[in-house]
């Protein structure tokens, strides 16, 4: 049975995150990817994840503050290791943080609301994806440490889900093994034997 939706999920594809070039989305695109992502299992209603948008000069100045800060772990960088984290967040166009905002709550655990965080990543990249834009989620260093974590605008209780880096791509983004859906499942059998 063949399905528009089943032959779009199956062709998503990430490509190099410095091949996204302008245009970016548009504010009304924007909105609709969030509202898109924010479309995702939440258990209690908790809304436990927001997004930041990055664009424009802000792309540089978080750039600037995480070669700062790159220099401050690792001692004076070379050249072409502090361009690198100059271009972090100036790559794409466009990068959203999906930041998990955890909410205290007697039933429901952490790890579901990071859960829900990245299933709220995967609808957004999928959202850009329909309305026709590339996108490529990362994490990267920045994103384990409490500094770079302020830097990119987190409170101290957030989390890094991803950074999903947004625009247009004119290329093709080559195949790259998958796993063999029927190595990945099998019905249940009862309790682990070990």
């Amino acid at each position: 049975m063949a399905s528009p939706i089943i032959d779009f999920m199956l062709s998503r594809k990430s490509p190099p995150i410095h091949e996204l070039k302008e245009p970016a989305p548009s504010d009304s695109e924007i909105e609709t990817m969030i509202r898109v992502a924010s479309h995702v299992p939440d258990h209690g209603r908790l809304e436990p994840w927001r997004f930041i948008l990055y664009r424009g000069e802000a792309r540089q100045r978080v750039g600037e503050m995480l070669a700062d800060l790159a220099e401050e772990r690792e001692g004076p960088l070379l050249e072409g290791r502090r361009n690198q984290e100059l271009a972090r967040f100036s790559r794409a166009p466009l990068v959203i943080g999906v930041v998990s905002s955890r909410k205290e709550h007697p039933k429901i655990p952490e790890w579901e609301m990071f859960l829900s965080g990245g299933a709220a990543a995967m609808s957004l990249v999928l959202a850009a994806n329909a309305l026709g834009y590339a996108t490529n989620w990362i994490t990267n260093w920045y994103s384990g440490t409490e500094e770079g974590r302020r830097i990119l605008g987190l409170a101290p209780h957030e989390r890094v889900v991803g950074f999903v880096h947004i625009g247009t791509f004119g290329g093709t983004v080559p195949e790259r093994p998958r796993p063999d859906a029927s190595t990945i499942y099998a019905d249940y059998s009862g309790p682990w034997e070990g």
